[in-house]
């Protein structure tokens, strides 16, 4: 070692302790390579009677010095934080694993038990990952509380290794008596993709301590998101989730807003540049509508989200009393929509809630639909990394029909969804009671399909308006009778399939007719009918308006029948 170098640690000592058993070495920008190099490091190690944490990062180290290193820590059995990140700049890929395995072994000689182990920024790939996987094993960890690997470069391969060695650890900590409880876990831009990622969330859900999940930037799209959402919902203590830079879609936006329905602690979501979008906006928002109690962030940006959702999540986070932030940048608000997110923030004295608007990419083409990531069709055929999950399920439900259903379905019912007529409809008399199973919440699109069915049979002739607006009524009295998140989505695909939003994917819209809206004005003015479902479709139609140019006398009478309603004051 250089007598400069020396000179340069020996000056550092004097500084290395931080507190009552740190020892920091942190930034100094040391090259590490041998034994001689470290051995005024490891003396001052050996000399830390209760060392407690090590921070050696920002030094690059060499496979001899950590072997000297590690010697070191074998009799350190109080060691509980490595903060290690930043450590093998400019070092062979096949040094890194040795290294880490010698300073692994180091610290199980002693019998730590470690409750903090970061190694973020270091690019060390999947045998990055192998060098700790019998540390992460061990008993050594079965008190780790932060686990940081960012920016480590570990891909699929990595995270599946990263799972297994967690899921391992977990078991042998409950069959010790005392199960691992890991609270915070990072591990942003990794490309873990949905492999990596379904991989890990089998560990998340099995141990199900986590309070905050940082996992941006890892080509994740929605076959991911969805695994990830059933892992998150088993984490009740979870407060921190940040996804950012990942592709929801629509399926990814709606698995993670169910999921988050079933959390009360949450206070920080970064869902931005994730391709949320309107519909899966719309569906977040119902979950902020009626749960997130203690919600203080929430970041939508670049999600290509249009006025009228971004409208929905602003009015369903003014009621929030400890929200701070809500930021939407970025979307395709368009001018008058910015200026528009900003007054009805103002009108409820939130304006400081709002972040800025000023990277927003104004109006997209009208003709311009909503297409899934590319991924989604190699990702469906790949549905087994969904297994177990509820939404999964539920999503495999809209792509077939419901064949047990009919079986016990009136041959009169099936006629009749299949080619809707008034004359049937008077037919059926009581047996449209079997009309229910037909608008199940699994298949929303289907719902919306039946039901949009029956509006168009209106007529002003009172036999049949009458069957037709009581039939509108039972069917959509059941589909808003479930949580704020079944209605929401249930809502979102009638208006996407009415033409009123715009919707992800190539939807096949209905031939739009004045009775299904003047069903909708009926219906609005039903108790059954919830002031915010009566929010949410105006907010929705006043900003599309055109998209009913052809009936343009049935929606005056709807729009008036919703401000009506919105302003009605339970």
């Amino acid at each position: 070692m250089a007598s400069d170098d020396i000179a340069e640690l020996v000056d550092s000592l004097a500084n290395t302790h931080v507190g009552d058993g740190e020892l920091s070495f942190k930034g100094l920008g040391l090259k590490l390579d041998n034994a001689e190099s470290v051995e005024e490091l490891v003396q001052e190690i050996e000399q830390c009677q209760d060392l407690r944490a090590l921070r050696l990062e920002g030094n690059t180290l060499g496979v001899e010095a950590a072997v000297a290193i590690a010697q070191a820590l074998e009799s350190k059995h109080w060691l509980q934080c490595c903060y290690w990140s930043d450590l093998f700049t400019g070092r062979l890929r096949s040094e890194i694993p040795k290294a880490l395995e010698s300073l692994s072994s180091g610290i199980m000689m002693a019998g730590a038990r470690l409750t903090v182990l970061d190694l973020s920024d270091n690019a060390f790939g999947p045998d990055g990952v192998r060098g700790i996987q019998q540390l992460l094993k061990s008993p050594t960890c079965h008190t780790l509380k932060e686990l940081r690997l960012n920016n480590c470069g570990m891909g699929i391969g990595g995270g599946k290794i990263l799972a297994e060695a967690l899921m391992e650890c977990h078991r042998s900590s409950v069959t010790a008596g005392a199960a691992l409880k890991l609270r915070i876990f990072v591990a942003g831009r990794n490309r873990l993709e949905n492999e990596g990622s379904s991989a890990l969330a089998k560990a998340f859900q099995l141990m199900g301590s986590l309070e905050e999940v940082h996992m941006p930037q890892n080509g994740i799209n929605y076959a991911g998101v969805i695994t990830l959402a059933s892992a998150i919902r088993h984490n009740s203590e979870l407060r921190v989730l940040n996804l950012n830079d990942n592709t929801f879609t629509k399926r990814g936006t709606l698995a993670m807003a169910q999921a988050l329905g079933h959390l009360r602690n949450v206070q920080v979501i970064n869902f931005g540049d994730c391709l949320v979008r309107c519909e899966g906006a719309i569906a977040l928002a119902a979950v902020l509508r009626e749960g997130l109690p203690i919600l203080k962030e929430l970041n939508l940006s670049f999600g290509e989200i249009k006025e009228a959702a971004a409208l929905v999540v602003a009015q369903a986070v003014m009621d929030k009393p400890y929200m701070e932030k809500v930021d939407l940048n970025g979307n395709f608000l368009g001018e008058d929509g910015c200026e528009g997110l900003r007054e009805a923030m103002e009108s409820q004295d939130k304006a400081v809630m709002l972040a800025s608007l000023s990277d927003d990419e104004g109006e997209p083409d009208d003709d311009d639909d909503d297409d899934d990531d590319n991924d989604e069709g190699e990702a469906a055929a790949n549905d087994d990394c969904c297994n177990g999950e509820e939404f999964g399920k539920e999503n495999a439900l809209l792509e077939k029909e419901d064949s047990s259903s009919k079986c016990h379905c009136p041959d009169e019912v099936l006629s009749f969804v299949a080619c809707p007529s008034a004359e049937k409809l008077l037919q059926l008399g009581e047996m449209t009671r079997h009309l229910l199973p037909e608008v199940d919440m699994t298949n929303p699109h289907k719902a919306a399909d039946v039901l949009l069915k029956v509006a168009s049979l209106y007529s002003e002739k009172p036999v049949i308006q009458t069957a037709v607006l009581e039939t509108f009524d039972m069917l959509l009295k059941k589909l808003l009778s479930g949580s704020a998140f079944q209605a929401y989505t249930f809502l979102s695909t009638l208006l996407v399939l009415m033409g009123i939003l715009r919707g992800e994917g190539k939807t096949k819209k209905v031939p739009l007719v004045a009775g299904q809206l003047l069903c909708l004005e009926h219906a609005v003015q039903q108790d059954y009918f919830a002031q915010h479902h009566a929010s949410l479709i105006h907010i929705v139609l006043s900003k599309n308006r055109d998209a009913l140019n052809l009936c343009s006398s049935s929606m005056e009478r709807l729009s008036s029948a919703l401000e009506k309603r919105c302003l009605y004051q339970h």
